[in-house]
């Protein structure tokens, strides 16, 4: 999924509809506010943004974007008619991945946003979480409790990495049902309840590490606030 924030509705109608007509799923936001609503529901793999918005500027949306956990290390593409030297500097030592200036080729635009997604992808090649005797190596999909291996589903592994990705954070029900289910899905959060109690038989004895808070969700590690 990629996201463009973008308040000139003939830019923003241009690049969602290349971007889809090139296999992408991609969204499109005038507004910051609208942005930060689907960032609560689904994290994308790349964001673009343009600078001049209304209500707030994209730099102070990178700031915050980099300043969170969740989204620090998310790949994020500037955008704007703002391409001096000065202001392509800034854009690129305040986080920014790229820097595109307007007017721009599409062409260019789509390989540029290619080109950054693959080293995204390859830089995740080497991830692997973590907590205590209980380990992840999440691109060979690979779970071991206390160096022996474990075997999960689908599911039961993206549980798992989701948890280790947020150690100390408590995930809501719904949290983890929009993440690994899809915000579309139509079941109930007994579902997550499920999964969590036959992952946590299957990664004994560190199934204890998940937490169950009462009336709120899971998590793994840290306190309780």
């Amino acid at each position: 999924m990629i996201y463009l924030v973008e308040d000139d509705s003939s830019i923003q109608k241009l690049v969602i509809y290349t971007l889809r007509s090139q296999g992408f799923e991609a969204e499109g936001f005038a507004l910051p506010s609208e942005f930060y609503q689907a960032m609560e529901k689904q994290i994308p793999d790349l964001i673009i943004l343009d600078i001049m918005l209304p209500e707030e500027d994209g730099l102070s949306i990178l700031h915050k974007i980099r300043n969170h956990r969740d989204t620090a290390h998310l790949p994020v593409m500037m955008l704007t008619a703002k391409g001096s030297e000065y202001d392509t500097v800034l854009g690129l030592d305040s986080g920014a991945d790229d820097y595109v200036a307007k007017p721009f080729r599409m062409m260019e635009l789509l390989s540029r946003i290619r080109a950054l997604l693959r080293r995204t992808q390859t830089a995740r090649t080497t991830r692997s979480l973590s907590y205590k005797d209980l380990e992840v190596n999440v691109d060979e999909h690979l779970v071991k409790v206390q160096g022996e291996n474990v075997i999960l589903t689908r599911k039961e592994f993206e549980l798992l990495c989701m948890l280790l990705e947020n150690q100390g954070r408590v995930l809501t029900r719904d949290q983890l049902l929009n993440k690994i289910w899809g915000y579309d899905f139509d079941g109930e959060s007994r579902t997550v309840d499920v999964h969590v109690r036959t992952l946590r038989q299957k990664i004994e004895p560190c199934g204890q590490y998940i937490e169950t808070v009462r009336g709120v969700g899971y998590k793994i590690g840290g306190s309780n606030l």
